[in-house]
């Protein structure tokens, strides 16, 4: 009988601090929540009103902003300093975490900026915009060749 309530109040114990213990949830340099669902043509921008041309603008801002100045460390989510082997120091991490929210501040600055100037811009001028950037992003594809 003791044995059981010894091995109970071992277990219940484990139980506790495993489900107290500090998990370490690593930032990666990319996050997960970024993506084109589809890359247009010309004609089918054409086609779209200004409106929804804004929308995709700023999607594709977002990706360019949050993707671009990153490369050199990932080109898809999930990848974080461990991953890289880079130690998993307290300065790295304030490192990463100052990086993620100059970038967030700069995103919504710019959107801010965007919903102001933006719908003074040329429909042609957004098109070309869209599909400048859409190319861009579709070269992070072949990112992995030069590497």
């Amino acid at each position: 009988m003791k044995i059981r309530h010894i091995l109970l109040t071992v277990f219940l114990l484990g139980s506790i601090t495993i489900g107290f213990a500090q998990k370490k949830d690593e930032q990666s340099f990319i996050s997960g929540n970024i993506s084109i669902a589809k890359y247009h043509t010309s004609e089918e921008l054409q086609n779209m009103n200004k409106g929804k041309l804004l929308e995709l603008y700023n999607i594709r801002i977002e990706i360019i902003i949050k993707i671009l100045p990153n490369i050199a460390f990932a080109t898809k989510p999930g990848v974080t300093m461990s991953t890289l082997g880079i130690p998993d120091t307290k300065e790295h991490r304030k490192a990463l975490e100052d990086n993620i929210q100059a970038t967030t501040t700069y995103f919504e600055n710019t959107i801010e900026f965007q919903k102001l100037i933006l719908p003074y811009s040329d429909k042609s001028s957004l098109v070309a915009a869209i599909l400048f950037y859409e190319e861009t992003l579709k070269a992070l594809h072949t990112y992995n060749e030069f590497n």
